[in-house]
Order: C-alpha cells, then structure tokens, then sequence
C-alpha cells in the first residue's frame, strides 16, 4: 500500500475504534446524568468541533430554504431520537450486547432498500440476514434462545437498542440525497447542530436542565470528554476524510472492528465477561453481515 494510501486507513480505524469505546463511556457517564444531559453535552461539543473544521476547510453554506425542513428530519433521526434510544437502552442493556446489534444496520439498510428503493436481494443475501439475526439472538439470549420467549433473559435495552439500530438504517437512507448534494463533513454539521436543538427541547423541557452537570465525578467527566470530543468530534472528521479516498463499500469492513473494540475494552473497563457465545455469536453477526455486502 503506498505511504499516500495509509492515512485513510488509519482514519477509519481511528473513527471505528473511537466508536467502539462510545458504548463504554455512555455507560460510565450514565451512572453519573440521565441521557439527556449526556447527549446534550456530547453533541454540544460535537456540533462545535465539527463547525470549526467545516470553516477551516472553507466548505461552510447554508443549505437551500427547501431543504431545512428536511436537514431537521435527519437531525431528529440521526441525532435526537436515534441517541434517545441508545443512551436510554444502555442504562440496561451491556455495552458488547449493543455494540454487536448496532452492527447490524448494514441488513437492515439492506432490507429497506429491497422494501423501499426495490433494491433486489439474492439468495446468498438473504441467508446472511437470517444468520445475522440469528447472531444477535444467540447473544442477546446468552445461547438460550427460548429464554427470550419466557423473559428469563433478554432486557428492555436489547429492544431499545435493536429500535435505534433499524432507525439509523432509515437515517443513513434518507441521507443519501443531501450527500449528494453537500459534502459529507457540512451536512453531518448541520444535522448534528438541528439535532442537538431538539436535545435543548428534550433535556429543558422534559429533563432536568444542566444541574446534573454538577454532580460529574473525573470518570464521568473523561467519559463526556471521550463522547463530545472524540466519538461526536474528531471520529466524524477521521471517517469522512477516509471516505473521500476509500470506496463506500470497502470502507464499510471497517465496522466490523467496532463491536470487537467494544468487546475487548468492556472487559477490562466495566468487567463484562467475553464469553464464548459473544464471540461465537459475533462470528455469525460478521458473517451474515458479509454477505449481505457480498458482490
């Protein structure tokens, strides 16, 4: 690979491992503040982060009177609603369990398209659905499926976080016709700020303000630091200068590392045992998710 060629490599790897230690600094941060609070200063700091970058790069514009109302979907799905759910699910669900269903939103942007843009869907896709399903189940269940049925194993967060994964399927579709329009960095600018609106209606309205932002213990702090500046700030300018030189698709590979980042460092961070169904389970997950991608 020429020394050119590397750096978007090591971005991408960058953003997804950055991504991959999100799941454990929320939950940190969520034994200190409610999701509001936690979502509000992360994509506060994130918003700011990026705005700075899109002005040094001088690819600031404001997007047409036609499409605001449409940047404030995305913002409410993206942003709000879609970290609603995943703050929310992880104050039950573990962090490797959410890090392996949230891989799975490549099947169902997969589904979608064949639902929607009547995008087709193969055989061999169609099997890597029902295993990445089958993947999630057999983690979620801890290898005991039919404890799902009878609730002796499985958490309302699973649900929460199964819900967020669908929801970014639909985001990252709906995305497709302003990235056409925008580069990637300006319109992730101003869904993240539209979205980070909505929280202030969200934890003003219906939280609890910013008086929790008192209570943050060192770890909870690192924890919020990690959230704004690194996975909202930083990991989104990584990735998007990575998507610039590596294909779509290949660049997409790249998320199978995130949930096995998520997995290593929980164990030694929060003391979520690797067990041999999460892996076992895990390999099914990236399986499926292979060949639903599969040319």
């Amino acid at each position: 690979m020429p020394n050119s060629k590397v750096l978007p490599y090591l971005e991408a790897m960058f953003a997804v491992g950055v991504w991959g230690g999100t799941f454990i600094a929320t939950k940190i941060a969520l034994s200190e503040a409610s999701p509001a609070t936690i979502v509000w200063m992360r994509f506060g700091m994130g918003t700011i982060i990026l705005g700075m970058m899109v002005f040094a790069r001088k690819q600031f514009a404001l997007p047409e009177k036609n499409e605001w109302l449409y940047f404030l979907m995305l913002g409410f799905l993206g942003v709000t609603f879609h970290q609603l759910l995943q703050a929310t699910g992880l104050q039950t669900a573990k962090a490797t369990t959410t890090a392996w269903i949230v891989a799975t939103t490549p099947v169902f942007i997969a589904i979608l398209g064949w639902l929607a843009l009547k995008e087709k869907l193969n055989g061999i896709q169609i099997l890597g659905i029902v295993l990445a399903g089958l993947g999630v189940l057999l983690i979620v269940s801890k290898g005991d499926i039919g404890a799902l049925f009878t609730g002796e194993e499985g958490a309302f967060g699973d649900f929460l976080i199964l819900i967020s994964s669908l929801n970014w399927a639909v985001y990252t579709i709906l995305s497709r016709r302003e990235l056409a329009r925008h580069p990637a960095a300006r319109m992730m600018f101003f869904v993240m700020l539209l979205g980070w609106l909505l929280v202030n209606v969200w934890i003003f309205g219906f939280g609890p303000g910013i008086s929790e932002i008192a209570n943050f213990t060192p770890a909870g702090w690192g924890a919020i630091l990690v959230l704004g500046i690194f996975g909202s700030g930083l990991a989104y300018i990584a990735f998007y200068d990575a998507l610039q030189e590596i294909p779509a698709g290949q660049l997409g590979a790249f998320f199978n590392v995130e949930p096995l980042v998520t997995t290593v460092l929980a164990s030694y961070m929060i003391n979520e045992a690797i067990t041999a169904i999460t892996l076992i389970g895990g390999a099914i997950i990236i399986l499926g998710i292979w060949l639903v991608n599969r040319k």
